[in-house]
C-alpha cells in the first residue's frame, strides 16, 4: 500500500509536520525603528527663529549706534561747513572791497609800495578762497532709510562707519581752512587800511605842495584825510572815504590852478614870494591871498592897501587881500611892514583872548602892535594909518606867535 500523499517517510520514533506548516513557522521579531520626525522639526524651527531673532536685534542695535555716530559726525561737519562758508564769504567781501580800493586809485596820494602790498594780498586771498571752495564743494554722504533685514542692516552699518571716517576726514580738512581764511582776511584788511592810511598821510605834503589853493578846498582835503586816517574797517565806507579824499586832492589842484591863473602876469613871481613871506610870519594859520589894483581905496600913486578877513572857528584861517602896488614896491620895508600888519590880523585867530576885539580901533591897534613886536618899524606897519598902539598891546602881541 502506498504512502499517503503529502507525507514523508520518517525515521522510527520521529514525526513530521505538514510542509506548509513547517514553512510558515514564525521567526524572531525584528526590532522596531524609532520614528523621530515629529519631535526634531518644531525644535529646529524654534532654534532657527531664536538665532534669526538674535541677529536681527544685534543688527538693529549695531545700526542704531552707527547711525547715531553718523548723524553726530554729519552735524559736526555741517557746523564746520557753515563756519568756513561764513569765513569764505567774509574774505570774498573784503577782497572785493580791496579791489574797489585799488581800482579807485588815481595815483595822486596813495603810496606805490602800499598799493603793491594790497594787490599781492588780494592774489593770495583768491588762492586761499579757491582752496576752501574746493573742500566746501565736497558732498556730504546721506544715510538713507533704515533697512529692515538683519543682513541689510549689517551692510548698512558698515557703510555708515565708512561714511563716518569720510566725514571726520572732511571736518579735519575744513577745520584747517578756517584759520587760513581768517589769516588772509586779516592780511587783506591790514593791507587795505595801510593803503588808505598812506593816502591820508600824503595829504599834508600834498597840501604843502599846493599852497595857492583856496582855503575851503584845503580844509576839505584835511577833513577827508582825517576821516581816512580814522578808518578801522575795510568796507564800502572805506572806499567812499578814499574816493572823497582823492576828489578833495583833485579839487585842491584845480583850485590852485585857478588861483595861479588869476595871478598870472609880470607880477606873479613877486606875488607868490610875498605870499610865502606872509605864511612864514604866521605858521599854523591857513592863508589865502587875493590881489587887486585897489584895496581899501589904496593902490595908486605909490599908496598901498590891504584887507584881512579871518574866522574864529577851527581851523585857524584868513584871507588877505593886497593891492598890486605892494608887489610893485617889494621888497621895500614899507611893503613888508604893511604885509606884517595884515598878518597881525590873520594870526589873531590864535590869540583872540589877548586883546579886545570889540572895536575897530582896538583891532587895528592890535595888528599894528603885532607888526611892531615882530620888528617892523616902518610906519606902514599901521602907525601912519591908526596911530601908535599902547605898550601893553605890543607886550601882549609879543606872546602871539
Amino acid at each position: 500500500m502506498s504512502a499517503p500523499t503529502g507525507f514523508a517517510e520518517h525515521s522510527p520514533g520521529g514525526h513530521v509536520l505538514p510542509a506548509h506548516i513547517a514553512s510558515t513557522f514564525p521567526q524572531a521579531p525584528q526590532p522596531r525603528k524609532r520614528r523621530t520626525g515629529l519631535l526634531v522639526g518644531p525644535l529646529g524651527a524654534i532654534i532657527a527663529a531664536s538665532v534669526v531673532g538674535g541677529l536681527q536685534i544685534t543688527a538693529n542695535l549695531g545700526y542704531d549706534d552707527a547711525r547715531a555716530e553718523f548723524d553726530s559726525a554729519r552735524d559736526i561737519a555741517q557746523d564746520t561747513i557753515a563756519e568756513v562758508t561764513l569765513a569764505s564769504d567774509q574774505l570774498g567781501s573784503t577782497s572785493d572791497t580791496a579791489t574797489l580800493l585799488l581800482n579807485s586809485d588815481s595815483g595822486v596820494l596813495a603810496d606805490a609800495t602800499a598799493k603793491e602790498a594790497l594787490s599781492a594780498s588780494i592774489t593770495e586771498a583768491a588762492d586761499v578762497s579757491a582752496s576752501a571752495d574746493q573742500v566746501l564743494d565736497t558732498a556730504l554722504p546721506d544715510a538713507g532709510a533704515k533697512p529692515t533685514i538683519f543682513w541689510e542692516l549689517f551692510g548698512a552699518s558698515e557703510g555708515l562707519r565708512l561714511d563716518i571716517e569720510d566725514l571726520e576726514h572732511l571736518d579735519t580738512e575744513l577745520s584747517e581752512e578756517s584759520p587760513a581764511l581768517a589769516d588772509v582776511e586779516t592780511l587783506v584788511t591790514d593791507a587795505g587800511l595801510a593803503f588808505l592810511g598812506s593816502a591820508a598821510t600824503a595829504a599834508a605834503p600834498f597840501e604843502a605842495a599846493h599852497v595857492s589853493a583856496k582855503n575851503d578846498d584845503v580844509i576839505a582835503l584835511r577833513d577827508a584825510a582825517s576821516t581816512a586816517a580814522g578808518a578801522s574797517a575795510l568796507d564800502d565806507s572805506a572806499v567812499a572815504t578814499f574816493v572823497a579824499l582823492q576828489d578833495a586832492a583833485a579839487q585842491v589842484v584845480a583850485s590852485e590852478s585857478a588861483e595861479l591863473s588869476e595871478k598870472a602876469g609880470p607880477l606873479q613871481g613877486v606875488r607868490l614870494e610875498i605870499e610865502a613871506y606872509a605864511r612864514s610870519l604866521a605858521p599854523g594859520v591857513l592863508l589865502e591871498f587875493d590881489w587887486n589894483p585897489l584895496v581899501n581905496n589904496a593902490g595908486e600913486n605909490g599908496s598901498m592897501g590891504g584887507l584881512t578877513t579871518w574866522w574864529w572857528d577851527e581851523p585857524d584861517r584868513a584871507v588877505i587881500e593886497l593891492s598890486n602896488s605892494v608887489a610893485e614896491q617889494w621888497p621895500a620895508d614899507r611893503s613888508k611892514a604893511l604885509v606884517a600888519h595884515e598878518v597881525g590880523h590873520a594870526i589873531s585867530v590864535k590869540c583872540e583872548d589877548m586883546y579886545d576885539s570889540s572895536t575897530q580901533d582896538s583891532i587895528e591897534k592890535w595888528a599894528t602892535a603885532w607888526a611892531i613886536s615882530m620888528g617892523f618899524t616902518d610906519d606902514a606897519n599901521g602907525v601912519w594909518a591908526y596911530g601908535y598902539p599902547p605898550q601893553s598891546y605890543i607886550d601882549a602881541a609879543a606872546g602871539c606867535r
